[in-house]
């Protein structure tokens, strides 16, 4: 309940939010370049996708969503964050092919004539729900794992402000 109820945390998930907003940017590119140019199957595609999309999102929350985490081992972190990763993907991969069947019957039961071929439509809209079911289980198995040495409702503003204070009292002494 303190995730909700707490500003610094509700500003944590909208930071969080925005990151992965920048990795399904990359998820989505990687995955219509892969299967769209190269020719791969989507289950393959994504998941070379998902994998450049953790490496973005691992970078930009370490240094902007939970700059405090920058004096853990990145390593460590990487792959604890990486492990979280891998149960989302182990939901969304199954996920997105229930998902991109059953939007493809709907689209050709339609038959709109929309710009695009239905089958890209239903295959980025499957992308689409899979990553918005996944976004809640990354942000709180992270919260709780990885960043779990950020004491909740810890802002970096705070940390700053106690170090500085710790600093000018050891450079008094």
């Amino acid at each position: 309940m303190q995730f909700i109820s707490n500003k610094q945390e509700r500003i944590r998930f909208l930071k969080f939010s925005f990151v992965g907003v920048t990795g399904t940017i990359v998820d989505f590119g990687i995955m219509n370049l892969a299967n769209l140019v190269f020719h791969l199957p989507l289950v393959w595609a994504q998941a070379i996708s998902f994998s450049a999309g953790v490496v973005n999102n691992f970078l930009w929350n370490r240094y902007w969503t939970y700059p405090e985490s920058r004096s853990q081992n990145a390593k460590r972190q990487l792959a604890k964050f990486f492990l979280i990763n891998i149960v989302g993907i182990l939901v969304r991969t199954p996920l997105i092919s229930w998902l991109n069947s059953l939007i493809l019957q709907l689209l050709e039961r339609v038959e709109m004539k929309l710009p695009i071929e239905n089958f890209v439509l239903s295959q980025n809209l499957a992308l689409t729900i899979s990553i918005a079911v996944i976004l809640f289980w990354n942000f709180f198995a992270n919260r709780l794992w990885t960043y779990r040495d950020i004491p909740i409702g810890k802002g970096n503003q705070q940390q700053i402000l106690s170090k500085t204070t710790n600093t000018d009292h050891h450079e008094m002494d």
